[in-house]
């Protein structure tokens, strides 16, 4: 399981014209699965993704977390994020699970971020997004778990 986490001003997520998730500062959450991803990675994940210390102290270092700020969370499916680039000219998918364990494991993640944060919102899964944000620093870190 794969996240790409972007320290926000603000985003938001429209779909067929309608805004379905919007946070103001936060972390933008892009979620990719793999066929060998468990709800144990997922928990694992949001962990991380909810301690990650990427906002800036009174000093200006980063050492504040989402959980620290009390940010929103917008999180994003994003299967593309598991593709294998590494030969070639096109993306192979051939590591990222199904449609369904994806969409499973998916919705697992967002019950869970939405047990533990208080401000959670989500794009559609599958569905064709248009994803806006305003990218504070620019702050971007890509997080996996074993």
């Amino acid at each position: 399981m794969k996240g790409l986490i972007q320290r926000v001003s603000q985003a938001s997520v429209v779909v067929d014209g309608e805004t379905v998730g919007e946070i103001d500062h936060g972390i933008l959450l892009l979620l990719g699965v793999e066929k060998d991803d468990t709800p144990e990675k997922a928990g694992k994940l949001l962990d991380k993704v909810l301690k990650y210390r990427i906002f800036s102290d009174g000093a200006g270092k980063m050492n504040l977390s989402l959980a620290d700020t009390g940010g929103g969370l917008l999180v994003v499916s994003q299967f593309t994020l598991v593709a294998d680039t590494r030969k070639g000219l096109r993306p192979s998918f051939s590591s990222g699970a199904s449609p369904a364990l994806g969409e499973e494991l998916y919705e697992q993640f967002v019950e869970m971020a939405k047990s533990r944060h208080s401000t959670v919102a989500t794009g559609n899964f599958g569905a064709d997004m248009k994803v806006s944000l305003l990218n504070d620093g620019p702050v971007t870190f890509m997080l996996e778990v074993a």
